[in-house]
């Protein structure tokens, strides 16, 4: 009786035969993951694929490695534009990228580079980390002064900042290097960031002895 018992049940499960109510919980969705929770992520796919692209567009681009002032005021950034309704660098109050990384970091100096972006996402479909991240690096690589930041060879460090706004996703990146200055002396002096036009340009006037021990933001 055991071995005919068990042989009936073995073909019952070779006829496809399935519990309905069982059958109906395998073919449920998997519910989306909170968009909140998908930040994070996000934030690092953009590192990794933005150190991708670097490479591609010149193979001779420092690799960027995560700077904790970095990422701090990117994500600060990146809130702070949610929460109150602005889209660019400068917030209602005046600060910058800039005047946040020289306040944290007392001996920053040389380029800092900004890159923001903002994409639509729904409730339905939810905040894909790999799908957003490759929507955000295309949006700045059609971008020309986007691109530029994102492909100068000569910085070496990001932080890389994300927050959710009603249905947008804004996302910061900020790349820095220090030219090759050396350190600053203490209590050395230290002007207003000057904005330049790009990278490259950046560079060139560092070289001028007014500018050397500045921040330059693009």
């Amino acid at each position: 009786m055991r071995a005919g018992a068990v042989a009936m049940v073995a073909a019952l499960s070779a006829a496809g035969c399935s519990h309905p109510i069982l059958q109906r919980e395998a073919s449920k969705p998997a519910p989306v993951p909170d968009p909140k929770t998908q930040m994070r992520p996000l934030e690092f796919r953009v590192m990794a694929l933005v150190q991708q692209e670097r490479q591609t567009l010149n193979p001779e681009s420092k690799t960027l490695m995560l700077d904790p002032v970095l990422m701090d005021v990117a994500r600060k950034r990146a809130r702070d534009m949610a929460a109150k309704g602005y889209f660019a660098d400068a917030a209602p109050d005046g600060t910058t990228s800039a005047t946040l990384v020289m306040s944290e970091d007392t001996k920053f100096q040389g380029l800092l580079g900004v890159n923001i972006a903002a994409q639509h996402y729904t409730a339905q479909a939810g905040v894909d980390p790999d799908t957003f991240a490759q929507r955000f690096l295309d949006t700045w690589l059609k971008s020309p002064s986007h691109k530029q930041n994102l492909a100068f060879a000569d910085y070496n460090r990001t932080g890389v900042g994300a927050a959710l706004t009603g249905d947008t996703v804004i996302v910061v990146q900020l790349f820095a290097t220090n030219l090759g200055l050396p350190p600053p002396k203490d209590h050395a002096w230290r002007g207003k960031p000057v904005r330049m036009a790009s990278p490259e340009a950046a560079k060139t006037a560092m070289e001028l002895p007014r500018l050397r021990g500045l921040t330059l933001t693009q």
